[in-house]
């Protein structure tokens, strides 16, 4: 019996020796699809270029959504007509949109922007953090038009985890903001 038993037990201690596996730091590889870009002139006082993966729904008032399914993410174009004396306001109201996320966020970025030969003015907002909206902007021509638009995920905010999608649906509103003309008479 103990012989028997002898060299079960020395197989029971020689096999509990776990073996050190090292593992190497893994993080999520998250990636998207190439934007390619289409024209968007569908009867609006404005037209400009959207990502193709992103899904036109007009609303009222010449707004539009744009929905990115992947990404569960939508921005939202509201357009409104500048009369004589609502070009402030419409303003005010534009800044204070992008600063009433300064609650949450960790920053908020300026950028100016200016495009002389389509008569578009306007400024470019990234909200960093766990702010609602991650990037606002708005656009004018100080006479006739003015758009607003901002970027919203249909999640909780968390800033770490939906920042690959951020940087790549920013880089869309700036395409946007770049491609924006107005529709003349």
């Amino acid at each position: 019996m103990r012989v028997i038993l002898l060299p079960f037990i020395i197989l029971l201690f020689a096999s509990c020796q776990d073996e050190v596996l090292i593992k190497p730091k893994a993080q999520l590889r998250l990636t998207y699809p190439i934007a390619n870009y289409e024209e968007v002139r569908i009867g609006l006082p404005y037209h400009f270029k959207k990502n193709k993966e992103a899904v036109l729904k007009e609303k009222r008032n010449n707004a539009l959504n744009l929905y990115y399914p992947a990404m569960k993410a939508t921005f939202y174009l509201t357009y409104q007509k500048v009369d004589k004396n609502n070009l402030d306001s419409l303003l005010r109201d534009a800044q204070k949109l992008a600063y009433d996320h300064a609650i949450k966020a960790e920053s908020i970025s300026e950028q100016p922007f200016v495009n002389k030969d389509k008569g578009v003015y306007g400024m470019f907002y990234m909200i960093n953090g766990n702010a609602a909206a991650q990037a606002e902007f708005y656009a004018t021509d100080s006479v006739q038009h003015f758009i607003n638009g901002a970027l919203y995920f249909d999640a909780k905010p968390n800033f770490d985890s939906i920042y690959p999608a951020v940087m790549y649906l920013r880089n869309d509103m700036r395409i946007i903001m770049e491609t924006l003309a107005w529709k003349t008479k």
